[in-house]
């Protein structure tokens, strides 16, 4: 996939964040990386190409901004059309940021509460509600990696994500009788 690059902002963000994940501990990694998008993106500069910003019909565009060649980590844009969100997920083990680039996304996080999410029938308790708007950023660190992300208005919302590694899986969770049950899902991205 060839990632389109523009300009001197994204340049600069993919410099900061080189310099964000050098750090090997995921705690300081995370809240130096949201440190970074958070003031690149309240800077007030739109500073995205048009085509990462384009919404799809049916789910929530993903498209990758930059993958680092040492494979520290991946940024990408997502866009969030009125209604989209995603399933009850996890980022596979993966430290993850989410950065609110337009619009207001809704985040509701979970955490285990009964079972073994990799065997079975598992439980969640739902931890907290966020509603982030621009510049706002929030991080997951496993364990603590589950939650949904919705669209909280009737405008298109986009939001910058950064992982730990390049996230090609994750797992959703689907309702079943006694709690909910893990299914792999592929990612893909939206072209």
């Amino acid at each position: 996939m060839t990632v389109i690059r523009q300009g001197s902002k994204v340049d600069e963000l993919i410099r900061r964040l080189d310099e964000a994940v050098a750090i090997r501990d995921d705690e300081t990694r995370c809240r130096n990386v949201k440190r970074v998008l958070s003031e690149v993106v309240e800077s007030g500069e739109d500073f995205l190409d048009t085509h990462y910003l384009l919404p799809t019909s049916d789910v929530y565009a993903r498209r990758l901004l930059h993958r680092d060649p040492e494979g520290r980590y991946s940024a990408l844009v997502m866009v969030w059309g009125q209604g989209q969100g995603t399933p009850l997920h996890d980022h596979a083990g993966m430290w993850c940021v989410e950065c609110v680039y337009r619009g207001r996304i809704r985040v509701t996080s979970y955490s285990v509460h009964g079972g073994n999410p990799e065997t079975g029938v598992v439980q969640f308790q739902k931890e907290s509600v966020v509603h982030a708007g621009k510049a706002e950023a929030g991080a997951l660190i496993p364990p603590f990696e589950y939650h949904v992300l919705e669209n909280a208005t009737d405008a298109p919302a986009v939001t910058i994500h950064v992982y730990g590694g390049d996230m090609t899986y994750c797992h959703i969770f689907e309702p079943v009788e006694g709690g909910w049950r893990r299914k792999f899902k592929e990612l893909r991205y939206t072209s």
